[in-house]
């Protein structure tokens, strides 16, 4: 300290004799800024005050040179400048001010908080930095252990609702707290928390409340307030009503922002029943500490009393809903029930009854204004509305604004008029593997009169379908039934589809029924009974064919179609090419034709020329009127020779015939020009005649009139040919 150089230590070397001729440097740490050397003498003193806190130590190098050649005369040597502690530095709180706080009514000793003091000095020299803790305000409330800093409470039971915050002011100070320490202070707020150490209490044990009688239901009807001293969850209070008189008619409960007793209506008051109610009221803590069971029960009990308050009421049905019943179809103005409703005020006033309109658009009932019966005004309809829901209006005849409604639900009953049907269209089917006594299909029924649940069905078959039946019902009783199979076994190629008729019947009066008839289609299945096939076409399929062999079978098939239509065309063409040939065959054949001849106009039906030409006569021709089953021998026949009688010739064939073994065994008639003897009115034929054609006159037929003309053109004609060759 001061303004004068402080010595600090000499530097020499061993050849310096004292005769002036060594010069001493200084260089390094502080060198010339802090410490100098005399060079003649080597002394170093320090020229400005030193901080150990600010740098403990400073390394310096010094060496001794020749003043003449100015060469070192030994080599650099280093040494050390160590700053010696003063207590110049005071204990510091660096995290004060603090905050702490601890549990009201806790007990003495109980811990709070650790502060702590740093001191800058040298803790390894002397005493400088050993802090002692004290408290200097704060007592007799807390306390500080003097060595570690621990602050504790110092009184027991201490109250918060009594004193909630202190501010404690501990001092550190060095030098083991010896006279002459330097020391340092820091400030500790420390606030007591809440427990719960006290009980609700009211602050009057009568509570009055007014409360008119058309408050509404659910209501808040009044306040009260218990006090709680707590703070936070502690002061959280329970309120209960205390079971006795009027307390089932009101609730009580708690705001939660201001912790007081909300009642509300419960059920409605009557001035005209009672006026007034009076019970008690309970308030107790949610949130109880154990330790504070001994002082007692944490609750408080008060009385309320209500008094109710007269107002003029509407007026008040008997009952708070309505039903009635009514059968459909229900003669107009029929009465189906009352409303009644009283005015229940002293002096009560007389009572009109309306319907609310904007709830019954249809107006299908009618109430009278005075004695409340309600009638219908149309007829009804289960199957088009089975409930009317509306209202009745009761309005006092004093006072026409106070009204009260009612609801009235009207039940529709229904007459069983439909009878129940199947419920849906069923696609049923059965394999062809099934077993007698197995279910194929579930079925239900529906009734529009009423839902299924309302009345119980019955399944059956007719007696008529009962005799062996393929299929059978079985009733399950429950609104359900199954088809029942009743055969080992179906096939499709014997019959595809059954048809099972069902009579279903309702529980209703009259009984109603009608019957159903099911299809049922047969099915192939595998042995689990998945169905693997219905279709039409798969009837004719032998069941386990591959494709191939099924291919193989229709195109067989088609050859067979294809060979029957050629056969046939190829008939049909050697039938018209035999027709063809009719003119030149000297056999008489009757020809069938599919076609009807035009009368005496027409000439060209049949050439009559080929009965008279011998020419056409040809040998060992066979018939051609029929197909011969197999080949026949041809017959031998004798030539017809021109003058031979026709008699003879015909005997002949007619013989021929007779033993002809290959002749087909029915008749066949043929037609010859000839006519025998014996005709009463001789032959009008020109076969016998002894003149020529040529000679005959045949201008006579034309006399004959129109039906001959044909007749007359035909003979008219020239022609030319022997009439002695005529066959």
């Amino acid at each position: 300290m001061g303004s004068e150089p402080q010595y600090v230590g000499k530097l020499h070397s061993d050849l310096d004799k004292g005769e002036g001729t060594v010069k001493y440097t200084l260089s390094g740490d502080g060198a010339g800024t802090v410490f100098t050397i005399d060079e003649t003498t080597g002394d170093i003193h320090a020229i400005r005050s030193l901080d150990r806190e600010e740098k403990p130590f400073y390394t310096l190098r010094a060496q001794a040179v020749d003043i003449e050649t100015r060469k070192p005369l030994e080599p650099e040597s280093e040494f050390i400048i160590k700053v010696q502690d003063i207590n110049d530095n005071e204990p510091k709180f660096l995290d004060g001010p603090y905050i702490a706080s601890v549990p009201e009514m806790s007990p003495v000793g109980a811990y709070v908080l650790q502060v702590k003091a740093t001191d800058a000095d040298d803790p390894t020299y002397g005493n400088s930095a050993r802090v002692v803790y004290s408290v200097l305000q704060g007592q007799p409330y807390f306390s500080i252990d003097p060595k570690t800093g621990v602050i504790r409470t110092a009184l027991p039971n201490m109250d918060r609702e009594v004193k909630e915050q202190y501010q404690v002011l501990i001092q550190a100070k060095d030098m083991g707290g010896q006279l002459g320490g330097l020391a340092g202070t820091t400030i500790v707020n420390i606030t007591l928390t809440d427990v719960n150490d006290n009980p609700p209490r009211f602050p009057k044990s009568i509570f009055h409340l007014k409360v008119p009688e058309s408050s509404p239901i659910g209501s808040a009807i009044g306040r009260i307030r218990a006090v709680d001293p707590d703070f936070g969850q502690n002061a959280e209070i329970e309120y209960n009503i205390v079971p006795g008189d009027g307390g089932n008619l009101f609730d009580i409960v708690t705001d939660e922002d201001t912790q007081e007793g909300i009642i509300k209506l419960k059920k409605p008051l009557d001035f005209e029943t009672k006026k007034a109610y009076t019970f008690k009221v309970e308030a107790s803590n949610l949130h109880l500490d154990h330790r504070f069971h001994s002082a007692g029960p944490f609750k408080d009990t008060a009385t309320v009393k209500i008094s109710v308050l007269d107002v003029e009421e509407p007026p008040v049905f008997s009952k708070p809903l309505y039903t009635m019943e009514v059968y459909e179809d229900t003669p107009v103005g029929t009465i189906i029930g009352a409303v009644t409703a009283q005015d229940l005020d002293v002096g009560s006033s007389a009572v009109r009854y309306f319907i609310d309109w904007k709830s019954d658009g249809d107006s299908y009932f009618t109430i009278d204004g005075t004695e409340g019966t309600i009638a219908t005004n149309e007829l009804l309809d289960r199957e088009s509305t089975a409930q009317y829901n509306f209202s009745i209006i009761a309005r006092k005849v004093s006072n026409t604004l106070l009204t009260s409604k009612v609801s009235i639900l009207i039940n529709v009953l229904d007459v069983n008029e439909f009878p129940p049907e199947i419920a849906v269209p069923y696609e049923t089917s059965v394999c062809e593997n099934a077993k007698p006594g197995q279910i194929i299909q579930l079925v239900s029924a529906a009734d529009r009169d009423l839902s299924p649940a309302g009345q119980q069905f019955s399944f059956r078959v007719p007696p008529e379908a009962a005799i062996k039946p393929n299929f059978t019902v079985r009733d399950f009783r429950n609104n359900t039934a199954g088809i029942e199979a009743r055969r080992n076994g179906y096939s499709r190629r014997q019959q595809e589809l059954y048809f099972l008729p069902v009579v279903i019947e309702d529980s209703s009066y009259p009984v109603q029924s009608s019957t159903s008839t099911m299809t049922i289609r047969v099915c192939r299945c595998d042995s689990d009974g998945t169905i693997l096939s219905c279709n039409v076409e798969a009837i004719f399929l032998p069941v386990g064919l591959s494709t191939g062999a099924l291919i193989a079978i229709l195109l067989c098939i088609v050859i067979l179609l294809v060979i029957v239509v050629l056969y046939v065309a190829l008939r049909r063409q050697k039938k018209k090419d035999t027709l063809m040939t009719s003119k030149e065959d000297i056999r008489d054949n009757v020809i069938h034709y599919d076609d009807e001849g035009g009368g005496e106009e027409d000439t060209q039906a049949f050439d009559i020329g080929a009965l008279r030409n011998p020419k056409v006569i040809e040998d060992n021709k066979t018939r051609r009127d029929i197909k011969p089953d197999s080949l026949c021998l041809p017959r031998q026949r004798p030539s017809v020779e021109d003058n031979t009688d026709i008699r003879d010739f015909i005997h002949q064939r007619l013989q021929e015939n007779d033993v002809d073994p290959t002749a087909p065994p029915y008749d066949s008639l043929a037609t010859y020009a000839y006519e025998g003897n014996g005709s009463v009115a001789d032959s009008l034929s020109s076969i016998d005649s002894l003149a020529s054609e040529a000679d005959q006159d045949y201008d006579y037929l034309t006399d004959w009139g129109p039906r001959f003309k044909v007749l007359a053109d035909m003979f008219g004609e020239e022609e030319s040919y022997n009439p002695d060759k005529v066959t």
